[in-house]
Formats: structure tokens, sequence, C-alpha cells
């Protein structure tokens, strides 16, 4: 452990809570795809600030965006009409086939936002008292205590008990079990289509595709999260349009505005009605700082086509993963994801892979133990994932199988 990283190990010990198990790296400064830390070692960032920084660290545009911004106007909260949210809700709503947005500050936000719709439209739009939210197992929709008692997993909710009421999860992919969830008081059904901190499971497609038409056949709302595979991530600009699917709402975060804390929440028309004035609100949301810096991200994100970008990244990642899962038998047990979120599941003990990566200036995320998570920025050079891939591949060389 060299002095500076000690240093602000120490800070860190004694100054904040200890709700973190952080990465033993002290970082200092971000570049596109780099990271630098206390000591002055390269990494090749291969997490993005867990699917945050999609355009890199201190992108230049994106700077001189908030530099713009910055000398013009930072916060007025949401009593004022702000022509930065509308531009931004524009270029969202462009992207999708929803017709209003909400802004919020993160993703937990976003998913208590759909939360609320859901309830607060099936009792003053629909006048039914349907208040309940089904969830899939496996999922993660944040950690306020509504979107943790939506999320249902014991460890994460450990200590934090009661849960607020009115959730429960299905196994994933078991159409059966949702049919027998349904019930009057059913006010919406939930899911990521890639399950990110589950280990970057990919639900399938005929699946969400049967999910979709029972709610409609149930008259209950279909909504999708999109935290983490939203914003061009997997290929697609949203990870619902892979399989032609319409839900009545979704949330986004992490990458809307590159590292600025940002949500939001766009709906239809129809569903939109469940909020009206006072219903719901935020003091920061959707401020003119971060929206307008969330719009510069947006066009930059449909100007370079990035989603195309990340779908032939990610095909050539999981295609070169295919040929080391040959070539290292007994070592790599499944590939999954879609475009740029990629997990890679281990038949060998994932931390001492991961750890040596880290060591060798690759970060990239161990999920459960065994799943490297990949989730690099989306203009990350080809040859940044090359040399991941060959470094993996001497690492697992050296591993017992």
């Amino acid at each position: 452990m060299s002095q500076a990283f000690a240093a602000v190990k120490a800070g860190e010990e004694s100054l904040l809570c200890r709700s973190y198990s952080r990465y033993p790296v002290a970082v200092v400064r971000g570049k596109g795809a780099r990271l630098w830390d206390a000591d002055g070692k390269e990494y090749v960032d291969l997490l993005a600030g867990i699917a945050v920084t999609s355009l890199g660290h201190c992108n230049d545009e994106v700077n001189a965006a908030l530099a713009a911004h910055a000398e013009k106007l930072w916060h007025v909260s949401n009593l004022f009409y702000q022509e930065e949210q509308l531009e931004l809700a524009r270029l969202l709503l462009s992207t999708s086939h929803h017709q209003k947005a909400f802004f919020c500050n993160s993703g937990a936000e976003a998913n208590e936002a759909c939360i609320k719709l859901a309830r607060r439209y099936m009792r003053k739009v629909k006048q039914r008292d349907a208040y309940e939210i089904i969830t899939l197992e496996g999922c993660f929709h944040g950690r306020t205590l509504g979107a943790l008692a939506a999320t249902g997993r014991e460890n994460l909710s450990d200590g934090f008990a009661p849960l607020p009421e009115g959730f429960k999860q299905v196994p994933a992919g078991d159409i059966e079990a949702m049919k027998a969830a349904i019930t009057p008081a059913t006010a919406a059904v939930l899911v990521e289509v890639v399950q990110g901190e589950g280990g970057v499971v990919p639900l399938c497609g005929e699946y969400l595709r049967q999910l979709e038409a029972l709610c409609r056949e149930r008259d209950v709302l279909f909504m999708c999260d999109e935290v983490q595979a939203g914003l061009a991530r997997t290929g697609k600009f949203w990870a619902f349009q892979q399989y032609g699917l319409k839900p009545d709402a979704i949330s986004m975060a992490k990458s809307l505005a590159n590292g600025l804390p940002m949500g939001a929440m766009l709906a239809t028309d129809e569903v939109a009605r469940g909020f009206e004035a006072g219903s719901h609100a935020t003091t920061f949301g959707g401020g003119a700082l971060a929206s307008g810096v969330a719009a510069k991200v947006v066009e930059i994100l449909l100007r370079d086509k990035l989603a195309d970008r990340a779908a032939e990244l990610g095909e050539h990642l999981k295609r070169e993963l295919a040929a080391m899962q040959t070539r290292q038998p007994g070592k790599i047990k499944e590939v999954r994801g879609l475009g740029l979120m990629v997990g890679i599941e281990l038949a060998v003990d994932g931390k001492p892979v991961w750890e040596e990566l880290l060591r060798r200036g690759y970060i990239c995320n161990l999920s459960h133990g065994i799943t490297l998570r990949l989730l690099p920025p989306l203009n990350i050079d080809k040859s940044d994932l090359d040399g991941f891939l060959q470094n993996l591949e001497d690492i697992l060389a050296q591993i017992p199988a």
C-alpha cells in the first residue's frame, strides 16, 4: 500500500459512513476511457462508473456544455418554466413512443416515480384500488425503501424492515407464475430487459413479449427499468426496443448526464394522467445545469450513432470471448449480454481473476464472485477491448481448470 493511497484510505475510515466496500484504488483523474490513481498508475476503465460515463471521462463537448450552462443558470427550482428541461424532453421523447417526461436525480427516484405513477393512475384515473407492483427475482431497482421493496433481496434489506407493502417478486422467465401473481390489486409489472446487478442476465424476448401481452390482457401497466441498460448501451437506444415492446413508462438515470446526478421517467400521455400538479415533485430534478448537460449527452449519443457502435463492439467482444472459452476449457462458463453490457461468468473463482486484471490496469466489476461485468464507455477504442481480452486470456491460461 503506497503512502498516497494509505492517506486517502485513512481519511475514508475517519470521515465517512462505512457503507461501501471500496476497490483498492484512489482515483484522482480521468479522461476518455482512462483513469489515474493517486500514485499515477493508469487504468483502462471498463466499468464507466457503473454504466454512467458512457461518453468517457471529462468529454470535451460535455465539458463545454457544462461550462456554458454554469455561466447561464444553475438552479431556480421547479416553480419556474425552464427551456433546458424542454430541450432535454424533446430529445428523449424523440427516441421512444412516449409523450411525457418527468425529471429527477437518480435511478431509484426514477423507479419511485414509476411506482407512484402506476398507483395513482390506477386509483385516480382508472378508479381501481390497484396498488401492487410485481417485479422479477434477480432484479435491482434501487435502495430507497420503495425501490428496495421492489427489488426484494434479503441481503440488501437486512436491518431495514419493515419495508413498504404492496410488492411481490416472481421468477424471471416463468409466465405461468406471473399469470398466478397478477390479481385485481395489481397496478403494474416492472422489469429490467437486462438484469445488470444480477450478473448481466438478458431476459428472453419471447417471455417479455408474452409478459407485455399478459399485462394488456389483465389491464395492468407494463413498465421497464432502463436505468442501466438504456441510453444506447445494449445496441438500441432503449433495451426494450430490442424486442419491439411498448412499455407504458420507463425509468432511466446512470449515463443520462454522463456523471452529473440525473434521472428521468418517460410515460405515455394516457398513463401520465396519473400525475397532476402537486402529486409528485423534486427540488433538484431537471435543474437547468443538469438538464443542459444531459441534452448534450443525448445529442451526442444520437449524432454519433453510439447504439450501433455498442452493438458492433458488443458482438466483437462476445465473439472473441466465445473463442476464448473454447481455447480455455473449464475457465468460462457463459458469456451473456447485449451491446456493451457484457457478463463473463467464470467457471473458476472470480476474485483472483478480477484482482489480477486490476493489477494489470483493467477496471471491471465482479458480480456475485463469479461474473466479470463490463460496462465500458460507448466510445471506447476497440484496441482497449482487445487489450483486455488478451490479458484476460493470459490470466485464465495460468489458472487450473
